[in-house]
């Protein structure tokens, strides 16, 4: 991985655009960000950088899109310079105004702005209808007749030249005429498209005669019934690029083979020729990032729609409590290269952890609730304790939580026969209740099962607010809620989406997609929670102490109160327990 000045500065969140003596000033730097540098040095495109981010809008975004607009935006910030965002909608069939509306958004919530620099590449569908007869006329585009199955049987292998179409050397009156008439709908879909003429021996697929135009009748969702005549996808991309003055034209590296051909069109054109640079997508363990698969799993029910929160859409993430800081800090840490890898999904969760834990509120909830009883604490009495609401900012200051002689602690910290190591709560163990009072364990009850229903205890008054006076120590401190005050509420626990890899088939077969889904990936919990919830806003984030990071459902409201786990807390005891399981085996 490669560090990089404008990565160093997004982990600190965005700032506004610095100027160009500290942009040159010395920095640990990545390849495009050199290549920059170099082009500023001698003066290519006069010293401009001009950025974008180009998504097609056939589906909502994902945390690989979110590498690629840290990037674009964040270049174009760093050298004063300018990113358009620009949707290329040149698949009617696939694209919708939704689509639209949700990658604005996120790109928004990232924290970035194209100001007035929204486009589409339909916008452009006259010119590059122009620009397509231009190329007939100089001999360099042809209307074929194959059909798509045709085509493909023609283009050769990697060891053979693909076979010249029997209508590639139509007349260039003839090319002209039956374009025209597939503009104005007389063919059928898939009957005549329009390639471009270049080597069917060239080595590089890309370059043997590319389909740049195909019939379709359908209806776009900006441009209505117009056309039924749409342009491929590598021959939009590149002149939009030209149109917009993009200095810079940064890609994922399955493009770097589609460069030539790039290339190929602006210069035949003759038109402004932006520089592609190719760098490696972003891939996460255990995370399929592929949106015709994703598209697959909400239309299957598999889950409840693009913002599901386990889907790894950035509307997801969102939902789930994911902040923007702690993405763009991700996709900072991990940098830029020219080749592909893998990244695990834990640094993902450590970024979010730092994040959270300077600014979540923190609360106590109960997840696993068994009832305690404190025999000789009074009836009927309540105390209010002063409870720390963010230990990283003083400025979030203190609030009230109260206590009775009826609680509620987590099941799994108490155990009746506790292991070597355990801490918590055990017969005649003495453990700190959080912001309250030294409780000591002097029995339990049981159900017909054998399961512990209640814990009889008995406090030391003294220990008010977890002080003692005495001085004496315990190894454990553990959260609680009072019975009498607590609120049910639902909280949804996510692991991931997918089973582990060696679990589950071949994620590129799209026929086991679904088999290798998690059962386990969503568990439901009535869990108990203070009072101080009541009424949180949708997203609203918390630490609840002990247990998780949680944020507040987006359907989350005073009657129902439903918290989404954002990312659990490192549990120091599972990783005990985990390591006696491996030596027990």
């Amino acid at each position: 991985m490669h560090p990089s000045g404008y990565n160093e500065r997004m982990s600190d969140g965005l700032k506004t655009a610095e100027t160009s003596e500290s942009i040159e000033a010395p920095r640990p730097s990545n390849f495009i960000r050199d290549i920059i540098i170099q082009d500023n040095q001698t003066g290519k495109f006069g010293g401009k950088v001009h950025t974008r981010f180009p998504p097609e809008p056939n589906g909502y975004l994902h945390i690989g899109h979110a590498k690629s607009i840290c990037l674009n935006f964040g270049l174009a910030r760093d050298f004063n310079g300018k990113c358009n965002l620009r949707f290329d909608d040149t698949n009617p069939c696939k694209e919708e105004q939704e689509y639209v509306d949700s990658i604005m958004e996120d790109v928004r919530w990232l924290g970035f702005d194209w100001e007035d620099r929204l486009f589409f590449a339909s916008d452009y569908f006259d010119q590059l209808y122009e620009w397509a007869i231009q190329l007939i006329k100089a001999g360099k585009a042809y209307v074929c007749d194959l059909t798509a199955e045709e085509v493909r049987a023609t283009r050769g292998t990697l060891t053979e030249p693909g076979k010249e179409s029997p209508y590639r050397n139509r007349s260039i009156e003839e090319n002209l005429e039956l374009f025209e008439r597939m503009r104005k709908g007389e063919f059928p879909d898939g009957s005549r498209t329009l390639r471009t003429k270049i080597d069917m021996a060239s080595p590089n697929f890309n370059m043997r005669d590319p389909v740049m135009y195909r019939i379709l009748h359908a209806e776009h969702h900006r441009t209505g019934d117009k056309w039924c005549i749409y342009p491929m996808y590598d021959y939009t991309h590149g002149e939009s690029d030209s149109i917009e003055g993009i200095t810079h034209s940064i890609c994922t590296l399955e493009f770097e083979d589609h460069r030539p051909l790039y290339d190929w069109y602006v210069e035949n054109l003759g038109i402004h020729h932006p520089q592609q640079i190719e760098f490696d997508r972003l891939n996460l363990t255990n995370t399929v990032l592929s949106k015709r698969k994703l598209l697959k799993l909400v239309t299957g029910g598999f889950v409840s729609g693009w913002d599901d929160p386990r889907m790894p859409t950035l509307c997801g993430f969102r939902r789930r409590g994911y902040t923007p800081e702690a993405i763009r800090n991700f996709c900072a840490g991990i940098g830029v290269s020219k080749t592909n890898g893998i990244i695990e999904f834990a640094l993902l969760e450590h970024h979010l952890r730092e994040d959270l834990n300077k600014h979540a509120l923190r609360v106590m909830a109960v997840l696993d609730p068994v009832k305690v009883i404190i025999d000789n604490y009074p009836d009927g009495q309540v105390e209010e304790m002063e409870a720390i609401n963010n230990p990283e900012d003083a400025s979030a200051g203190t609030r009230k939580v109260p206590f009775s002689k009826v609680l509620y602690i987590e099941r799994d910290d108490f155990r009746e026969d506790p292991p070597k190591q355990y801490y918590r709560l055990s017969p005649g163990k003495e453990v700190r209740l959080r912001y309250a009072y030294f409780i000591t364990c002097t029995g339990v009850v049981k159900d017909e099962s054998g399961e512990v229903t209640e814990i009889h205890c008995t406090y030391d008054p003294a220990t008010h607010g977890g002080n003692t006076p005495d001085g004496r120590k315990v190894k454990s401190t553990i959260h609680w809620v009072s019975a009498a005050h607590a609120l049910d509420a639902e909280v949804r626990l996510y692991d991931t989406l997918f089973l582990p890899e060696d679990q589950r088939p071949d994620e590129d077969a799209d026929s086991d997609l679904t088999s290798g889904l998690n059962p386990n990936s969503l568990v439901r919990k009535t869990a108990r929670v203070e009072p101080s919830v009541l009424g949180a806003a949708p997203l609203t984030k918390y630490q609840f102490e002990r247990v998780g990071y949680f944020c507040a459902d987006k359907d989350s409201t005073p009657e129902k109160m439903v918290f989404n786990r954002t990312v659990p807390l490192r549990d120091t005891w599972a990783k005990i327990e985990k390591k006696a399981e491996k030596k027990s085996k």
